[in-house]
């Protein structure tokens, strides 16, 4: 039964944020993929927030959130996404308050195969570190005979995701599970472009089954460190409101970084130089209404400190930059393991061939 909630308007805003942003870096087509979260109604009922069967994510609308609940079997209410029992189980599950579904196209390249059906296709390994590190170095892959609103999915899925953060439906598209609706989108992102990276080395046949055995068997040797867990707290704070004209520096270069795919959603860093202190944005790739924090640090390097945030430092106390961006750019990633026609191994850096490029 649908449950009247008159609190829409407090998470459409989050919603509509995060369907135009899956649109805008293409893991979603215009009609497909959903959102969920848990919510409580006035009374402290527990719900599920979902978008309707056939919204469009990016020009989602507040009649498209539909509200079944997750523990009664309401799941046919018409409008809600006909995955919506898929979103309930992974709702369900401990420690998760958010799911979404996208068809994330480099991920499904990436995980095809030609083998006779049915099979159990191989997992998905990531060889780029946001990949290996959040997704816990690989994604499991499932195939169906029908690959959407099946009852099998319901069932699977959901099981794989009480053990890994990301599943795959071979040639359908991802489900990320997350303790927010952002975290499971960051999820999607990474995935998406460990996919794109893999497509990439393949098409510079680059031997990436070799490559993934090495990363598993010693990941410190071909990654400079752990990004570390996505952080749920501080989007949206800024340490410096004051400094007007900093604040929209970094909130367009965050918006460039995302919308040009230069780092998957709220990955890289950004930071400017001040006198004693740096202004440091730790989510640099930010859409137009999903910022990260914006914080004011010492300037000096600390003992103990996050490794990204220590480049950051040790590039400052060795040079006279007034600025540093760190993004996780997937050609790059991939040109990495590229060996150029003649040499013997890989190079150790990347010969611009282009106008812009040559100012480098």
């Amino acid at each position: 039964m649908k449950k009247e909630w008159t609190g829409i308007e407090k998470v459409f805003p989050l919603f509509h944020a995060l369907g135009r942003a899956s649109l805008m870096v293409d893991i979603q087509d215009s009609h497909s993929g959903n959102l969920a979260m848990r919510i409580k109604d006035e009374q402290g009922r527990e719900l599920m927030a979902i978008t309707a069967t056939g919204s469009q994510k990016g020009e989602l609308e507040p009649s498209q959130i539909c509200l079944p609940s997750i523990k009664e079997a309401d799941f046919g209410y018409y409008k809600a996404s006909s995955e919506t029992d898929i979103h309930a189980a992974i709702l369900a599950l401990p420690g998760v308050n958010a799911s979404m579904h996208a068809h994330t196209k480099e991920l499904t390249i990436a995980t095809l195969d030609d083998q006779d059906k049915p099979n159990q296709p191989a997992d998905f390994i990531p060889v780029d570190p946001l990949g290996f590190y959040h997704l816990r170095g690989r994604v499991k892959v499932e195939w169906f005979a029908v690959p959407s609103g099946s009852p099998e999915i319901a069932e699977r899925i959901p099981a794989r995701l009480a053990e890994h953060p990301l599943a795959f439906v071979q040639g359908h598209g991802a489900f990320a599970k997350g303790r927010t609706l952002p975290e499971a989108f960051f999820r999607l992102c990474v995935a998406n472009n460990s996919g794109y990276v893999v497509n990439i080395m393949r098409r510079m046949k680059v031997d990436v089954e070799s490559l993934r055995q090495k990363i598993l068997k010693n990941p410190e040797e071909h990654f400079s460190y752990d990004p570390g867990d996505y952080r749920l707290e501080g989007d949206g704070r800024c340490d410096f409101p004051e400094e007007d004209e900093m604040v929209r520096e970094f909130h367009k270069a965050g918006v460039r970084i995302f919308e040009s795919r230069l780092s998957p959603f709220h990955t890289g860093s950004i930071s400017v130089r001040g006198v004693k202190t740096m202004f440091y944005a730790p989510k640099a790739s930010m859409p137009r209404e999903l910022p990260g924090p914006l914080i004011e640090l010492p300037l000096a390097p600390q003992k103990g400190e996050d490794p990204e945030l220590a480049v950051h430092r040790a590039i400052y106390e060795e040079s006279n930059f007034q600025t540093v961006m760190h993004c996780y750019l997937p050609e790059a990633e991939a040109m990495a393991y590229f060996q150029n026609p003649g040499e013997t191994g890989t190079s150790d850096r990347i010969v611009p061939i282009d106008a812009e490029g040559s100012f480098l």
